[in-house]
């Protein structure tokens, strides 16, 4: 499940045109333009995550970056973690390592 919910993003992704602006390409999904900016006139720190995502699934790298370095970043670790669950859980076992406690809080940590 873990698995799925990792490729699910990404999928979506596919379906979306990244906005030239670097950011709004959530509203192509029928959510509203981002309160911070609304309110502030400036968009919130995690505004272009959606636009990252749509650039890293077609190989856009550095508008990705542009975007949003830390939608990016979860992307690239959505593109890693969700087929090495899928194929564990198809192998019925971890592959290549597998996760304990302080290797996760390390690797959230990385992210955060």
């Amino acid at each position: 499940m873990l698995g799925v919910g990792f490729l699910c993003p990404l999928v979506i992704a596919l379906f979306l045109r990244p906005s030239e602006r670097g950011y709004g390409t959530h509203q192509q999904l029928g959510l509203p333009p981002c309160s911070f900016e609304v309110l502030f006139g400036r968009p919130c720190p995690s505004c272009g995550s959606t636009t990252a995502f749509a650039c890293v699934v077609r190989g856009c790298w550095r508008d990705a970056l542009r975007a949003n370095a830390g939608g990016t970043l979860l992307a690239v670790l959505c593109v890693a973690t969700g087929p090495w669950l899928l194929a564990s859980a198809a192998a019925g076992r971890w592959l290549l390592w597998v996760p304990n406690g302080p290797r996760v809080a390390l690797i959230m940590a990385g992210v955060a």
